[in-house]
């Protein structure tokens, strides 16, 4: 019992100083001295790599656990983010941001993987697809306006035939390209250029953005024809989405060409890349995507969908775009976690991505509140340090089967909090950078006093 009172007691103050940390961090953020705000997110970056790396004796401030629980805070931050601007912000009910999330982790993992294995077909199809896919949907849109009143199920036919157009010539450019790059790898004795460590740094980073990029773009095809489906109907058909995305994740080397997923029996050997640098690049890049999109006309569009769309066609919004375009984004949020996640972890199985799972960024954005970005970032942080963290190890502590209880417990607090506070831990509240910009505006002006003759 001491064991459990001294691991709780630190836990404690760990998730205290975590939450002081995030309060810290957005408060310099939305410093108005641009020096203040530069040095203080380098402080803050600092801050995390000194705990991670200094040690008191045997142990360090944080340990190997605790930078798991911490890269797996950053990604979930990610998720949950994206979810909220769908669900919080734009009113659109989803449970299929689980399912991007998947498809970001095994995109990305795949590019690196194929990469450190001296084949650059994962890069060069993949970046290819994602920019011809981009190139295609931006022309087949011209074209649509171009004949309004088109059906939606026709419009969905034409981008879906310029995707496969695409992803063909992607995959036979790819293919040429490789072949010119293939001696550049080198060998293991003789490591080419291509071989090299930063090379493979740039390499993950681009795997990221394209994972992202490609998420986002089957969200496309996916919402286009989906999302005229009212809120209740459009969170069946994503469920049923990610229940699809995991069943392809079973049977990737059978259904899909990539045996080296291994299909139901998870993917080995994917690098371990996620450093702290790069888990806070990306998750500072979101949140700060994610401010500026709330606050800016685009965001108060997405908004005015969720509060009411007869309203807001009345004043000449395009609903069914501002949808489309939350949830495009928001799975863009979700592909890039899920790169992140996968090159932490190094393992990649496809019950990670099963829809019970997915239900844990909904939770978290309803725990936070929905519409609070600081609600959603500070509870991906508690939640993962807390109920994964130290409510896991306690619980180990008692039994094997005894971390089980967790799903137990879940629902129960959930029940609570809808109960005792329907509007989530922080309700509306932002912290610092989050908050709603104070506009200024003008003073009654002075009058003209007449020049003297």
């Amino acid at each position: 019992m001491t064991m459990n009172l001294g691991f709780l007691a630190l836990s404690i103050v760990k998730i205290v100083a975590i939450l002081a940390y995030l309060y810290g961090l957005l408060w310099v953020m939305g410093h108005s001295n641009k020096i203040v705000k530069v040095a203080g997110i380098l402080l803050a970056f600092g801050i995390v790599q000194a705990a991670l790396l200094v040690e008191f004796g045997e142990t360090r401030v944080l340990n190997d656990f605790d930078r798991g629980l911490l890269f797996q805070a950053c990604t979930m931050t990610m998720v949950a983010l994206g979810l909220n601007l769908i669900y919080g912000f734009n009113g659109q009910f989803s449970l299929a941001q689980w399912g991007f999330y998947g498809i970001g982790a095994y995109t990305a993992a795949d590019i690196t993987y194929r990469w450190t294995n001296g084949d650059a077909r994962g890069l060069l199809v993949a970046g290819l697809g994602v920019a011809l896919g981009g190139l295609m949907i931006l022309g087949v849109g011209r074209l649509i306006k171009r004949y309004k009143g088109m059906p939606v199920l026709s419009q969905f036919t034409l981008y879906l035939i310029g995707s496969a157009a695409a992803g063909g010539v992607a995959v036979l450019i790819g293919n040429a390209i490789n072949t010119g790059l293939a001696p550049l790898f080198g060998t293991v004795e003789a490591p080419g250029i291509l071989a090299s460590s930063v090379v493979l740094q740039i390499v993950f980073f681009l795997a990221v953005l394209i994972a992202g990029a490609f998420a986002a773009e089957v969200s496309f095809l996916f919402g286009l024809p989906v999302l005229t489906l009212g809120s209740d109907y459009f969170g069946i058909a994503s469920l049923g989405f990610s229940i699809v995305i995991q069943t392809l994740m079973v049977n990737t080397d059978t259904l899909l060409p990539f045996p080296e997923m291994k299909g139901g029996r998870g993917m080995i050997g994917i690098p371990k890349l996620t450093s702290w640098f790069w888990a806070f690049l990306f998750l500072i890049a979101i949140i700060i995507i994610m401010r500026n999109l709330i606050y800016s006309s685009t965001g108060r569009a997405i908004m005015s969908v969720r509060e009411d769309e007869t309203a807001a066609k009345a004043m000449g919004i395009d609903v069914a775009n501002y949808k489309l375009l939350a949830f495009v984004i928001g799975s863009l949020f979700a592909g890039i976690g899920g790169g992140v996640y996968a090159h932490y972890i190094g393992f990649l199985s496809p019950g990670t991505f099963d829809f019970l799972v997915g239900f844990n960024p909904l939770i978290i954005i309803v725990f936070g509140g929905l519409g609070s970005m600081t609600g959603t970032i500070a509870a991906s942080f508690g939640w993962i340090f807390f109920l994964e963290g130290l409510l896991r190890v306690l619980l180990g502590q008692m039994g094997t089967e005894a971390p089980t209880w967790r799903y137990v417990l879940y629902p129960i607090a959930l029940l609570l909090l809808m109960l005792l506070r329907p509007q989530g831990l922080l309700g509306n509240v932002e912290w610092g950078f989050l908050k709603r910009p104070v506009i200024k505006l003008r003073g009654d002006a002075a009058p003209a006093v007449p020049a003297s003759k």
